[in-house]
């Protein structure tokens, strides 16, 4: 990587928190590519998704990648509760988190750390899609261009039932003591938690086609489920897992008071270009649920992305998923043209 590149952590003190409550010395953790150039106005900020640390998402920043850090200062904040960041692993009286404390905390990062007042883009996949979709919403005047890859503006209710599975398994736990805390890490929980995940990020046509052995290297489901879903979340601590989904579960972009739960309103009130790609095989974003959202946007655009790695196609591996990988490339550079 010859580019620059530094990390640090950014102390926020006791942050207070929408819903009620106090992140107690929050801090989070950060990682930039590139140069911030002399008007402050090449930065795409590019938050994490669900149990993502920055080294899981660098694949994406490279010259010929989607972000390029040659032409563009990229921001990485790592999300509450991922490991690196302020979480509710460390913190016994952690409170509910919502997209808009991300947001403005993030923003204090933006401003006090690096004197950014402007973003050329939120790039998200995920919940990262989400925290785009919010920016755009909560700062309308500060954010250019939304890019929501596999994301919503609003948790859908299908979307929930599935978090709230993962939660009443996590709940289920000996070790879960109340709260989303656990005396101990919930083991056996937790290989249940990989499994249940497993059936809904790839899709039904990814399975029947047996991507999980001849793509991925699996000599069978078991081990498929064993390597790829269970001992991932063996490396994530049970009530910082809890604390993210809670977060997820909350996503709503009009959840404030700036729009009073209106969500029409709250999408009408955005001035940024937000552009959608959703993967046509998703079972928790789907497109039906993007293309709703298109009605209300001043300048939105749909790309759907065909694949049939399900959810997973919005954060592409460019050597499993040559394909997706460039249509999203290509896209996301010619908008950042624009």
């Amino acid at each position: 990587m010859n580019w620059a590149q530094q990390d640090g952590a950014f102390s926020l003190g006791d942050f207070p928190v929408q819903k009620g409550g106090v992140i107690r010395d929050a801090k989070i953790a950060w990682k930039t590519h590139g140069t911030l150039n002399a008007a402050r106005d090449n930065v795409i900020l590019y938050p994490c998704s669900y149990t993502a640390q920055h080294p899981d998402m660098e694949f994406l920043i490279g010259p010929d990648s989607v972000l390029d850090p040659t032409r563009w200062f990229i921001v990485i904040p790592n999300l509450f509760s991922n490991g690196l960041s302020s979480g509710a692993a460390d913190n016994p009286d952690y409170p509910v988190v919502t997209g808009w404390d991300l947001v403005k905390s993030q923003k204090r990062l933006l401003a006090e750390q690096f004197g950014i007042t402007k973003l050329a883009a939120v790039y998200g996949f995920s919940m990262g899609a989400q925290q785009a979709y919010h920016w755009a919403a909560i700062e309308p005047d500060m954010v250019a261009r939304a890019f929501v890859l596999a994301g919503s503006a609003k948790t859908s209710v299908h979307n929930r039932v599935f978090l709230m599975s993962l939660l009443r398994t996590l709940e289920a736990a000996p070790e879960h003591i109340s709260g989303g805390h656990f005396s101990s890490e919930p083991r056996a929980s937790l290989k249940a938690f990989g499994t249940i995940y497993a059936s809904w990020a790839l899709s039904q046509d990814f399975y029947r086609a047996g991507l999980h052995v001849s793509a991925l290297g699996a000599p069978d489901l078991e081990t498929y489920l064993r390597t790829d879903w269970e001992e991932r979340y063996y490396l994530r601590r049970a009530a910082n897992l809890y604390a993210q989904l809670v977060t997820w579960l909350h996503g709503d972009i009009s959840d404030n008071a700036l729009y009073g739960g209106d969500l029409p309103k709250a999408l009408a009130a955005i001035k940024a270009r937000v552009i959608l790609l959703p993967s046509t095989t998703d079972l928790y974003f789907r497109v039906a649920d993007n293309a709703a959202d298109m009605a209300y946007l001043r300048h939105g655009a749909l790309h759907p992305i065909e694949s049939v790695w399900g959810h997973r196609a919005g954060n592409p591996n460019p050597t499993l998923l040559p394909a997706e990988f460039g249509f999203v490339r290509d896209l996301v550079r010619a908008a950042l043209a624009g």
